[in-house]
Order: structure tokens, then sequence, then C-alpha cells
């Protein structure tokens, strides 16, 4: 079995950084009344600035796979060019469409090679999982190098237009009608941006990072949904698909929307991600002292006080002087963040030679987690 390097890392994040009083009025003003969950969402998350594939007039710029290609491209120069990948594996919870899959249409922008493609579908996680796939490929020997991204464009589907027939049908019934709380919550959350590695079987380049081990839990088991988009969610935690709803409902329902169940997310989210920690610490016969810097995708500020004391709670207490973290000034770009952050820890200088970095990265979807332990050659 090979080993396997990230030898370069990139990030592509679109137009100019959005500040909190520019949120609106770039997404758009529901039945033109300003959110009023907007600042307490904004007050717990702390997250200042982040980015949209929106212009100054509220046009798309980009769509979803061009974020991801932009990317990749990114990754690239003279010495190695678009041509040289081998296998592109890219991960999203926002796809453009249904079909074709969302690493097809990279592919397609990229216009470099027949290749190997991959699409792993899901939430937060779909960018680890995609780094999984190339990092097995090459470790088998199947690839001597992969491209493999996170990316998100959620601000489309976070726009006003999105919720507008939802609204309308709400005044038909209702005097005041108030956006559920469930849809509004991730319009104040999420943002766009794509972050891209090269795997390579050979420590190249002047900071290559060896994957030690990549891992996942999935508590789907025992959790019912807590994040969807496409479904109806019933009272009994079932997901009614939107292929069994009638087309005329889509729109009153705001059934393509994201949703964020919050009762459960607060209950589980940091328990089961502790719980899947300790798991994946004996697994590998590692602890808190084996962690140089930790980067834990959190969601908001919100977590991050809680996520310490349940790790304080079930014994595995991470010190602070080990977390790294930009949600602050990047936001949250869901299966991208984790490649954004890695590329802004390796940037910053501050690794030395035998460093070792834990990457934790959640999704509420369903409650699934997964790990990648890395050592700087």
């Amino acid at each position: 079995m090979k080993d396997v390097y990230i030898t370069r890392i990139a990030k592509f994040l679109p137009n100019e950084p959005v500040d909190n009083e520019q949120m609106e009025e770039k997404l758009g003003v529901i039945d033109g009344r300003v959110s009023k969950a907007r600042r307490l969402v904004l007050r717990n998350n702390k997250i200042k600035t982040r980015y949209y594939a929106i212009d100054e007039n509220g046009k798309v710029t980009h769509n979803n796979a061009q974020l991801a290609a932009a990317a990749v491209e990114a990754l690239c120069d003279d010495q190695f060019t678009t041509k040289d990948i081998e296998l592109l594996s890219c991960g999203t919870s926002s796809p453009d469409q249904i079909l074709p899959s969302h690493a097809s249409m990279v592919h397609g922008y990229l216009k470099n090679r027949n290749m190997e493609i991959n699409s792993p579908s899901g939430a937060c996680c779909s960018g680890m999982n995609a780094l999984k796939y190339g990092y097995l490929s090459i470790k088998a020997g199947q690839s001597e190098n992969a491209a493999c991204t996170g990316s998100e464009r959620t601000s489309s589907w976070m726009k006003a237009e999105v919720f507008e027939n939802e609204v309308a049908h709400l005044k038909e019934v209702e005097e005041n009608p108030i956006l559920a709380f469930n849809k509004e919550f991730l319009r104040w959350m999420l943002s766009d941006g794509a972050g891209a590695v090269l795997l390579e079987d050979a420590p190249n380049g002047p900071h290559p990072l060896k994957i030690e081990w990549i891992n996942g839990y999935s508590y789907a088991h025992e959790m019912e949904t807590c994040m969807y988009a496409g479904a109806e969610k019933e009272a009994d935690g079932h997901l009614t698909p939107w292929s069994e709803i009638p087309a005329e409902q889509w729109g009153k329902k705001s059934l393509f929307a994201m949703k964020q169940d919050t009762r459960l997310l607060g209950s589980n989210i940091l328990k089961k991600g502790v719980d899947s920690l300790k798991q994946i610490y004996e697994k590998h016969h590692i602890g808190p002292d084996d962690v140089d810097y930790y980067l834990p995708h959190i969601s908001s500020f919100y977590f991050k006080q809680g996520l310490y004391d349940e790790m304080k709670e079930q014994g595995v207490e991470m010190s602070w002087d080990k977390w790294f973290l930009n949600l602050e000034h990047i936001g949250n770009i869901g299966a991208a963040s984790i490649y954004v952050m890695l590329e802004e820890l390796v940037a910053s200088g501050k690794l030395k030679k035998g460093d070792r970095i834990l990457c934790h990265v959640p999704e509420s979807a369903r409650f699934s987690y997964m790990y990648a332990y890395l050592t700087l050659c």
C-alpha cells in the first residue's frame, strides 16, 4: 500500500467579502420585511464576513461546479497542469442539479482530459468523503494523483425569491405570516466557496502533508433527520421526498430550501461528535497529546465553548492553544470549510516538520462525522 500526501492546497472564494449588514441586501428581503431572526442568529454564530457568488446587482456570478473548477485550477501551474490530473473527486451538499453528477459538471468546466470522477453526496462530510476516495485510490495504486474538492453555492438556495410562494400561500390563511425559523435559520449561517487539494504518492512540494488515516462515523441508525432539503419532515420524523409530493406544493412548502431542526441540532451534535472522537482515538491509539493543531469544522461559534466543555466532560479535553478556526472571516461553507481551513493553516507559516493535524468534520443532516490525521513532512 502506498503512502499518500497532500502536496498542494487551494481555495476559491467568489467576489468580495460580505459583512453582516450587507447580507439581507444580497439575499433579499422576504415579504418586504427585515428579518427579526437575522441578528439573533448572527449574534450566536459570530460570523462577521462571508462570500456569495452574487454580484452587486444581485446576479449569480458562479454556479457550484464553476467554484470547484476554479479551486482545482488554482492548484495547477506550468509544472502540474489540469491535464496531469488522473482522478477528480468532488463533494458538495448543494449541487447545481440532480443529474448529471457534481464531479461530472466540474470535469466539464475543466476541459482537461479523460479521467475517473467521483461525486459523494451528503452535507459537510461529502468534502471529506471526496478526499477519502482519492486517498484510497492512490493508496491502492489505482492512481498516482487525485484532485479532491469541497464546494458550496448555497446563496441561491437562500435568496428571498425561494420563499415567496410559501409566504404568499401563508397569507391566504394567516394575517401576519411568519416563515418558520427552521427555514430562515440557515439563511444567516451558510455561504459560498470552494477548496481543493492535490493528492500524490510522493511528498512533493514545499509543505507536503502525509495522510495517516481518514475515518468516518454515522449515527443515522439511531437519529432522525436534522438538516434536509427536497423533502418535508413529518411530525414522526419521517421524511417525505419531493418525488412523492405534488408539484404544485413544492413552492408553497419551500420544499427545495435547506432546513434545519434546531431542536435536534443543539441536543445532539456535540455529544455525538465527542463520542465519535473518542472512538477514533481508541481505534488509532492516540489522544489529545498527539495533536498539535486541531481543525474542527463548527457551523457557529455558539458551539465552540460547548464542544470544549463536552470534550472535558468526556475526558478528552483539547487545550485552546491547539485550535485553529477561520469561521469568523470566511463563514460556514459546508463541505469546503475544512479545505479552506487547512489551506489557511498551511499558508500561515505556523507549521513545522512533524506537526500533527487532526481535522474534525461533523454534519448534522443525520449526524455523521469524519476525521483525518495529517503529519507535515
